[in-house]
């Protein structure tokens, strides 16, 4: 069975091309445009893993974290952080609030596929 992988971004062109990096690679791929709508898909969807972008509208990526990471419903989703921010202090904050993973912007797609593979396989 496909690994699915819910990516939860604003801008498009981000979306397009993550979307398309994961399903070469063979995940089943859900999308979600702003946090609440990440919050929503993932209830609904139970994503092995989600792509998640910190600066969203309507919920920051922080708060789509920690409110996944305290349903014991949805203890099995993974989360990997996405963003423009890589301040330590960002990050921290990320991996505090349930994060399993944090990489920034830009980051390179083989490390990306890498990255989701080894969060998978945990």
């Amino acid at each position: 069975m496909n690994k699915k992988i819910l990516i939860a971004d604003d801008e498009q062109n981000i979306v397009i091309s993550l979307e398309f990096l994961m399903k070469r690679e063979g995940f089943d791929v859900v999308v979600a445009n702003d946090g609440e709508e990440a919050v929503e898909r993932i209830r609904s969807e139970h994503p092995d893993l989600v792509l998640l972008d910190v600066m969203m509208p309507k919920k920051t990526g922080f708060e789509v974290c920690q409110e996944v990471k305290a349903d014991a419903s949805l203890a099995t989703v993974r989360i990997l952080m996405l963003t423009a921010k890589g301040r330590d202090t960002e990050v921290a904050k990320g991996l505090a609030l349930g994060a399993d993973a944090y990489m920034t912007k830009p980051f390179s797609t083989r490390e990306l596929v890498d990255k989701v593979r080894s969060l998978l396989e945990q």
